[in-house]
């Protein structure tokens, strides 16, 4: 696998638009249709421009925010907006979809895609078990918080059990990780109220679809998205009008995007280790690289390495969790007042930890079902308009 490379990627949008999409506009000869290729090669340029702008906020986010569900937030909204102004390029272009090489990078899009609904599906079953987890906060805040006095064995024993369930989840979820041995849910599958009676156990994925078999690997899933993405020929730039570029960008952004995914949340088989190959040509290529070496540096920290999912919040939950846990064990009766304000300050932490988790997860899960929603409907489209082609 080619080794990451972004030195010299610092070129400007300017010097871009000459070094490749400019190139179809020096064919042209006559007036009329250098004006055509103009109004299209705008389009494109600015494409590019929104993909590297985008980037370059991801970018900018400080340490301590970066993989915090609030930026995984933003990195979703980047690619629902890269995905519409995409699927806007290949509307203004349907004449030009089914014809060689243009046919061939389309449809290798489209089957990246298809790879990255497998994703999104896996994220979402990943978020559900998170909130499994969160309820296990929920038992501890509601034994140990808001009493009237001191807290009583019986709440002590309460959150106790609480904990160890939470750390037993969380630690069959990182063996998960390694023995795959689950399938996830589908978002073209409606839940009703009965699927509560489905729901699996702490650490242990159960399926309500087929959609992914139970040797579904997120590791080779990436691998299959990025498998033989390079960029396209200077010749295959021409010859498509630029459009191949575009193709091209949006594939990095689908397959960036689900990496990204893979490494906060928790999904079956997980692995980080993909390789990005971007050329110095391409500027939104050296945000995107600098988010990828920060999150591969995050993945090596000591308490990182063996983590479920790189999300900042699931990190927050282990410590303040581990703290409870050791702070209960030294807890004796009747309890001290310097152990009650002890008690009292972690419940504060896990409070803010579970409020967070509460307010972030929801809107997430929905961004991850509109991201799968789009792709459908892109792809439908795409392939609607290619097959008129065909037939006219």
């Amino acid at each position: 696998m080619p080794i990451t490379e972004y030195q010299g990627a610092s070129a400007s949008f300017t010097n871009f638009g000459r070094s490749l999409l400019s190139m179809r506009r020096d064919q042209v000869h006559s007036m009329e249709s250098a004006h055509e290729a103009t109004s299209q090669d705008i389009e494109l340029e600015a494409f590019q421009k929104q993909v590297a702008e985008r980037f370059n906020e991801l970018s900018n986010v400080d340490s301590d925010k970066l993989l915090s569900i609030q930026w995984i937030r933003k990195l979703l909204d980047v690619f629902l907006c890269c995905q519409e102004q995409f699927r806007s390029i290949l509307f203004n272009n349907v004449s030009n979809l089914n014809k060689a090489p243009m046919d061939r990078y389309v449809m290798e899009y489209f089957d990246r895609s298809v790879k990255g609904l497998d994703v999104c599906n896996a994220i979402r079953d990943g978020i559900e078990q998170i909130k499994q987890w969160q309820k296990q906060l929920e038992i501890v805040l509601c034994a140990l918080e808001n009493q009237r006095g001191s807290v009583g064995e019986g709440q002590f024993r309460r959150a106790k059990k609480a904990l160890i369930d939470l750390a037993i989840g969380m630690l069959d979820d990182k063996e998960a990780n390694t023995s795959v041995s689950h399938r996830n849910r589908s978002f073209g599958r409606n839940n009703n109220s009965n699927s509560n009676d489905h729901h699996r156990s702490l650490g242990h994925f159960r399926s309500l679809s087929w959609s992914v078999s139970r040797n579904w690997s997120a590791a080779r899933q990436l691998q299959a998205i990025g498998n033989n993405l390079t960029a396209p020929k200077n010749n295959e730039i021409v010859a498509t009008n630029g459009l191949a570029l575009a193709v091209f960008t949006m594939s990095y952004v689908l397959y960036f995007v689900m990496w990204a995914l893979v490494a906060a949340i928790p999904c079956q088989d997980r692995g980080l280790q993909t390789h990005f190959y971007v050329t110095r040509q391409f500027v939104w290529g050296v945000p995107l690289l600098s988010l990828h070496e920060r999150i591969l540096e995050e993945s090596k920290k000591r308490d990182r390495r063996n983590a479920c999912g790189l999300l900042k919040e699931i990190h927050e939950m282990e410590k303040c969790a581990h703290h409870m846990n050791e702070l209960i064990d030294g807890v004796h009766f009747p309890i001290t007042e310097e152990k009650d304000g002890e008690v009292k300050q972690r419940v504060n932490e896990l409070g803010i930890v579970y409020d967070g988790l509460k307010n972030g997860l929801d809107p997430l899960e929905r961004q991850v079902r509109e991201a799968f929603h789009r792709i459908v409907r892109s792809r439908t489209e795409g392939l609607d308009s290619i097959g008129r082609g065909n037939h006219e």
